[in-house]
């Protein structure tokens, strides 16, 4: 079974991200796991910064530190994890 494609990201200030997929499922990855990162993802300490460069690129959840749109010089996190680790939000999650 394939991953349904993420179309849209929606961050919000505790470094929590909501996750739109194409198959309309929404769901949010906890990304609060990279304050406790250095190197590169201490760019993204800050939740202002974490706000301002949450995107999608190559496909996933991505960061966009050089603030130039380079799928190459961004923090993308695997797709799968992103997926496989976020949480279900809306009717269907209240359901369960």
């Amino acid at each position: 079974m394939s991953r349904p494609k993420l179309f849209q990201v929606l961050p919000t200030d505790d470094f929590k991200v909501y996750l739109y997929y194409d198959n309309g499922e929404i769901k949010q990855y906890d990304c609060a796991w990279v304050l406790r990162e250095n190197g590169v993802f201490s760019e993204i300490h800050d939740i202002a910064t974490f706000m301002d460069v949450c995107t999608i690129m190559n496909g996933t959840l991505a960061f966009d530190i050089s603030r130039i749109r380079d799928p190459y010089s961004c923090i993308d996190i695997c797709p799968d994890t992103v997926y496989e680790d976020s949480v279900k939000c809306g009717s269907d999650s209240l359901s369960a």
